[in-house]
């Protein structure tokens, strides 16, 4: 075998990336909810506050890294 996939296995791989993708949005999406809320209300302090804007900006990498395997740029 040559170790390319077939197309149903590459089918499956593109699947799972928008499964992927769609649960790092909503992941992020929560995050930045949670965010708002904490300073909205004056309750969050500034360690928790930053602990969550740190791993809204993981998720967001992630999220970009998914969407570039998704989508490559084509070169014109």
């Amino acid at each position: 075998m040559d170790g390319s996939k077939t197309g149903t296995h590459q089918m499956d791989d593109i699947e799972l990336l928008r499964v992927q993708l769609d649960i790092l949005k909503r992941e992020h999406r929560d995050l930045d909810e949670a965010v708002q809320a904490l300073h909205d209300s004056g309750r969050g302090d500034l360690l928790t506050l930053q602990r969550l804007k740190r791993k809204k900006l993981q998720l967001k990498d992630r999220i970009a890294d998914i969407e570039d395997r998704l989508l490559p740029d084509i070169i014109a």
